[in-house]
């Protein structure tokens, strides 16, 4: 035990002042006249921190990020961090740092870390996961205007609730200059699974489809490398990608390998991007556009990407003071265009994220969409061209050449095999991606990544089919119990599981990758299908229904569901129409029966542990339009509503 009280091993170390910096601020008599107390008082701060006093009156550059861990002077851990996802981001901070210094600027620097989705998976800490997004937003926001002199921003950030925070910071703060820097992925192991199927070992050790030596080996082995986003194109990645396509980012930016020299070199080229829009007066304002928008959300149809960006994309719109769109305006674009990148978790191949950087990411994407007439390719980006300018340029840039060169090099692909062109797409097996189904257990709508269930439960037609009993859960932790077979009666082929209670009012709105993992790696899974009005990880695949509206404690229809109801599912993955349909009781009362007449399942109810935070932050996004609005603060309407409520209570 440590001796608290002894007298410290070198008793003249504990000194009670100090010379202070050495040299004079360069201030001036209009100087002291008209600047704030608090100006004056940062330049006191800046030099004591050890500037050079020369230097302090230099132009004020903020960069923001979500690092996390401790590195030793070799990169090893001194303290871990939550995730790869922010491990490494301190390597970019200190490249836009160094880059800004050498033209002159004064960089600032500022963290406000993020949590790991898979780390949380089936655990309370998911209570907390998309909450925190909002949360950080407000954290970015108010250290952004917590420096006053700020000539401009930069923010980085890598992962799933991470980068959305910063984009929504970002764009809430679009009257100044900004640049997003995205950290990158990491890479795939040489040989072992990815770290998408890696977080289903438990399951499938549990029902004996893999031994304890081999889910050991797999548990170390899965990322290749130790920064960046997870290997697969799931929510990280695809919010990564939906930067770039929002004109956030420099060229080519998604999705580089992190800790390589092309990746900080995009930390470089972004702080003179950002030190360019302060010479040129544009902001952020510019870029976040109608247009951009539209292309976000065509990009995103085209890669097909995250569910969970359903969430985020009317976050970022709303803080940008944008329309937030709406499930029609999701589902109108994914029909208009076809998914045309093989990227995990989506097939036929799914190459893992480096694959479609070196294919040639987002440019790439944008240019075959320009080709098709669809993107808005006169909207402008941060780097001070339009798409136009860009694709202009990429198709005969070196980059291209060199990054597609060395995809066939190094592992032998095609890079039209990553990136395909869309006149071939639907021959290799690409579908498009995000059906939003409707019917009486989801009027409000749902959401399933239909190009993720399993081709051999797909009828000839392209339309998946299940009609089967329902397996009611009232929490994940019974849901997953219940695959593993370890309490209460298994999960087996057939079973079509309801999941409830576990939306925003319910627990936060989890993600439940845990179950969709599961039953996308068990042998029998492919044959079970999951309707919630929880969300999905990016990386969830399988029949999969999720963002069911209205949630069931929010008077959801789904909230009626019993054990042994028969549900029907329909999902045409040509047309993207879908159905999810309660079609009678086990007794064969129909449904309009008990929908009109059943009361909510008597264990529905708020997760007992659901932190106070989670629970005002599910209050009040909930005021403004719940998961289907993207989960936003509309201060305007919970000022209105808590007015109301006020007065109705008296007060």
């Amino acid at each position: 035990m440590p001796s608290f009280f002894d007298t410290p091993p070198d008793p003249d170390s504990l000194v009670t002042h100090a010379d202070g910096p050495a040299g004079t601020l360069p201030l001036t008599d209009d100087i002291l006249r008209t600047w704030s107390s608090g100006d004056l008082f940062g330049l006191t701060q800046s030099v004591g921190m050890g500037f050079d006093p020369r230097r302090v009156l230099g132009d004020q550059y903020l960069i923001l990020s979500t690092q996390g861990g401790l590195r030793e002077n070799d990169g090893t851990p001194l303290a871990l961090g939550y995730h790869t996802g922010h491990w490494e981001i301190g390597l970019l901070v200190r490249a836009a740092a160094e880059q800004l210094t050498a033209r002159g600027a004064v960089p600032f620097s500022a963290y406000c870390s993020d949590p790991c989705d898979g780390r949380s998976q089936g655990t309370r800490g998911m209570f907390d996961s998309l909450p925190y997004r909002n949360d950080a937003a407000i954290v970015f926001r108010r250290l952004i205007r917590s420096l006053p002199q700020r000539k401009a921003v930069i923010g980085i950030a890598t992962c799933d609730k991470g980068l959305p925070a910063m984009m929504m910071a970002l764009a809430g703060a679009r009257t100044l200059p900004s640049v997003l820097v995205p950290g990158g992925v990491t890479l795939p192991a040489t040989v072992g699974e990815d770290a998408g199927k890696v977080q289903s070992i438990g399951a499938r050790y549990s029902k004996g489809e893999i031994s304890l030596e081999q889910a050991s080996l797999e548990g170390c082995r899965a990322c290749g490398t130790p920064g960046g986003g997870c290997q697969f194109l799931g929510t990280a990645a695809t919010s990564q990608v939906v930067a770039e396509a929002l004109g956030m980012t420099v060229p080519h930016a998604a999705l580089g390998p992190s800790g390589g020299p092309i990746w900080t070199q995009m930390a470089r080229d972004s702080a003179d991007v950002a030190m360019e829009l302060v010479a040129a007066g544009a902001t952020l304002g510019d870029v976040l556009t109608d247009d951009a928008l539209y292309n976000a959300m065509l990009i995103h149809a085209a890669v097909g990407g995250s569910t969970n960006l359903l969430l985020h994309i009317p976050a970022i719109a709303a803080a940008a003071g944008l329309r937030r769109p709406d499930a029609e305006t999701f589902r109108q674009i994914n029909r208009s265009v076809p998914r045309f990148v093989d990227c995990l978790p989506n097939g036929p191949m799914g190459h893992p994220t480096i694959r479609f950087f070196l294919a040639g990411g987002v440019p790439e994407v944008a240019w075959h969409l320009r080709e098709l007439g669809l993107l808005k390719s006169s909207a402008r980006t941060v780097a001070g061209m339009t798409w136009d300018e860009i694709l202009d340029q990429w198709r005969t840039s070196d980059r291209r050449a060199f990054c597609r060169d060395r995809l066939a090099e190094s592992d032998g692909v095609d890079p039209d095999d990553v990136i395909v062109p869309p006149s071939k797409a639907a021959a290799k097996g690409l579908t498009p991606t995000v059906s939003f189904p409707v019917g009486n257990l989801c009027p409000e709508g749902s959401v399933i990544k239909a190009t993720s269930i399993d081709p051999s439960v797909i009828d000839d037609d392209g339309v998946y089919r299940k009609r089967g009993p329902a397996r009611v859960f009232t929490s994940e932790r019974q849901a997953i119990a219940a695959v593993k077979g370890q309490q209460g009666e298994p999960i087996v082929a057939g079973d079509i599981m309801v999941l409830i209670g576990r939306g925003p009012l319910g627990c936060g709105m989890e993600e439940t990758y845990q179950i969709t993992s599961a039953l996308k790696y068990l042998s029998f899974g492919k044959d079970v299908a999951l309707v919630t009005d929880a969300r999905f990880s990016g990386v969830s695949t399988g029949a999969c229904v999720g963002h069911v509206g209205p949630e069931a404690l929010a008077g959801g229809p789904i909230a009626k569901v019993r054990d042994g109801d028969v549900i029907e599912i329909e999902i045409d993955r040509n047309t993207l129409d879908g159905r999810v349909e309660l079609i009678e009781s086990a007794d064969g009362t129909p449904a309009a029966t008990l929908l009109a007449e059943r009361p909510p399942h008597p264990e529905l109810a708020v997760e007992s542990d659901m932190p106070d935070d989670t629970r005002l932050w599910a209050a009040l996004q909930q005021v403004g339009g719940g998961a289907w609005g993207g989960c936003v603060y509309d201060v305007d309407e919970i000022v209105e509503t808590l007015k109301a409520g006020m007065k109705a209570r008296g007060r």
